[in-house]
């Protein structure tokens, strides 16, 4: 690994942005280009879809349903931190095999919480999860309505395979919540339900109203998990494409894993890592992206990035937001608001309400905009509007 030259903040804005497809928007025909960069998170639901909005050139509701329902070139899984991400079908491999975590690389940040059921039960992760991923092959012949069913279905299926003195305490009222709907078991395959993705066993499948659906990633597309050659290296390598220049830590919580198997993937690829300083701070990215970082050049004008969006998905938020206060505002334990983007910097934050086809947002400046920039924002408001098939009945502006 060498070690390379002082870059300026800008630089590094520059070209994440680019990285991100937030300077110049791809054409519709490279969608699944704007989804494979980093994956596409869909918390909460919609998210994904707003982020593509911000990526594709005339996007359009149609145009993502018909990938992501239709041709079926888009999937939606659970991926990093176990979230839900939509990314291209075909790049499977480089979203979920790579999160299998091997022995002693637990606990996930989706996973901590399970060590009381483990206690309850007298059993170890490693026997539950080996249950849970037989018990998911039920889902190569069939497809489940709702979250909550999915962890009934798949307990019910483990109940038997259980040793006699651990059936009672499997169907013992849950301690996580919701006692009167949830069992132990229940909330045991919740927990693993993030690990039996990573194999494919898990996907979602057709939306049903306000209800997810479920099934296999056989059953959604007719097919196996494609098999790609070095998928972890190439996952380690998108991160950076669109995160660098940036750290191991940085990576650790992106991947939402624990730190030996986040420094086990960063390694696979260390000999293609170059080191710079950012503000005095060593920093790494792909040597072969050294002189894309060096031309890189802030721009993209006025975005409006929804909560979650992939490009503030950073752990040196200071980069885009200096003010600490504010960051507290953007990044928030529930509920963020969406996002203005200036130039690859937060200028503000946006909320919508929605109401019967009818569609009102609040935007809160951080900073004035000139003339032309509040010309802007506004009509990335009506196309914004017009893309959720609304029709805008207001658009406030707070002032800096």
């Amino acid at each position: 690994m060498k070690r390379g030259e002082e870059i300026r903040p800008e630089k590094v804005l520059g070209y994440r942005l680019g990285a991100h497809h937030l300077d110049r928007p791809l054409p519709p025909a490279q969608l699944l280009c704007a989804a494979g960069a980093c994956g596409l998170q869909n918390t909460p639901p919609g998210a994904w879809e707003t982020a593509a909005f911000n990526r594709v050139e005339g996007c359009t509701l149609d145009l993502l349903e018909e990938a992501l329902y239709e041709k079926k070139s888009l999937l939606q899984a659970w991926s990093f931190r176990g979230a839900p991400v939509v990314f291209p079908t075909g790049e499977s491999d480089i979203f979920l095999t790579p999160l299998r975590a091997q022995q002693g690389e637990w606990p996930w940040i989706y996973t901590r919480g399970i060590a009381l059921a483990l206690d309850h039960l007298g059993m170890s992760f490693d026997e539950l999860l080996g249950l849970a991923l037989r018990a998911a092959g039920l889902l190569d012949g069939c497809t489940i309505r709702s979250k909550e069913e999915l962890d009934r279905a798949l307990a019910q299926q483990i109940a038997p395979c259980l040793p006699a003195e651990k059936r009672a305490l499997w169907e013992d009222p849950s301690m996580y919540g919701s006692p009167d709907r949830q069992t132990v078991g229940g909330a045991v395959v919740s927990f693993l339900l993030r690990p039996c993705s990573f194999f494919g066993l898990v996907v979602f499948g057709r939306r049903e109203g306000a209800s997810p659906t479920f099934t296999s990633f056989a059953r959604w597309t007719g097919q196996k998990m494609p098999r790609l050659p070095q998928p972890e290296k190439e996952l380690v390598r998108r991160f950076l494409r669109c995160y660098g220049p940036s750290t191991l830590d940085a990576f650790t919580n992106w991947l939402g894993s624990c730190p030996a198997q986040a420094r086990r993937l960063w390694d696979g690829v260390a000999e293609e890592m170059e080191q710079v300083l950012v503000e005095g701070k060593k920093r790494y990215l792909l040597a072969s992206e050294l002189e894309a970082l060096r031309q890189a050049q802030p721009g993209g004008g006025i975005r409006l990035l929804g909560a979650h969006d992939p490009y503030l998905d950073l752990r040196d938020r200071a980069l885009i937001l200096p003010d600490v206060p504010r960051q507290r505002i953007v990044w928030r334990t529930v509920a963020n608001p969406g996002v203005i983007l200036r130039d690859g910097r937060v200028a503000g934050i946006w909320k919508t309400k929605t109401a019967g086809g009818k569609l009102s947002v609040a935007h809160q400046l951080f900073e004035p905009l000139p003339p032309e920039q509040r010309r802007a924002l506004k009509e990335e408001t009506e196309r914004y509007a017009a893309f959720r098939r609304c029709r805008l009945t207001g658009c406030a502006v707070e002032e800096a």
